[in-house]
């Protein structure tokens, strides 16, 4: 089994812009804490964040937010990206629509995403979704994923869990599994 860290959406308008979801401040101190570690062993990290069009679809249902170019659209500085890290733009809520994240897994020879990042319940599950179609293994640490209410954050977990038998962990014991892996 390879594994690449997904990260999705941990982008400054999410966290602290025009789409603040306060919950995502949580689950940052998890995040870095996986990532370093993930980084150490050999584990591609590759984030995708919205980068929006001022045309596009979302800005009906969303207004205005991490549009293309803009701060806003960029990694939180608290697990920006490194030398060595993927990072890809997305318009729509999967990360693998039209981003080219299947294609780079692929030559990674990548079988099993681990997906994090907001919002359990409309980018992780759409992602989860197009994995799931590809046929990735699925790993969700539930303590490196978040959502606007706790009721999205559980519905989401369990829905991931149910229709595309995602394997709902913790970043515990995730990085103890990616250990042993990696080892």
């Amino acid at each position: 089994m390879k594994s690449a860290i997904v990260v999705i959406d941990m982008a400054k308008d999410f966290v602290y812009g025009s789409l603040k979801c306060e919950r995502a401040l949580r689950i940052i101190p998890n995040l870095k804490r996986l990532i370093e570690e993930a980084r150490r062993l050999g584990v591609p990290i590759i984030y995708v964040n919205d980068s929006h069009l001022p045309v596009d679809f979302e800005m009906k249902l969303w207004g205005e937010h991490s549009m293309k170019g803009s701060e806003g659209s960029k990694v939180i500085d608290e697990i920006a990206p490194e030398k060595g890290d993927y990072v890809l733009e997305k318009r729509v809520y999967s990360a693998f629509y039209e981003t080219g994240l299947d294609p780079l897994l692929r030559s990674l020879g990548v079988d099993t995403v681990i997906l994090t990042g907001l919002h359990t319940n409309i980018c992780v599950r759409h992602t989860a979704a197009d994995a799931f179609f590809r046929g990735y293994k699925i790993i969700v640490p539930s303590d490196a994923v978040e959502a606007f209410t706790e009721k999205d954050h559980i519905e989401g977990l369990e829905y991931l869990k149910r229709i595309y038998g995602a394997e709902i962990t913790d970043v515990e014991r995730l990085l103890k599994d990616i250990e042993k892996m990696y080892r």
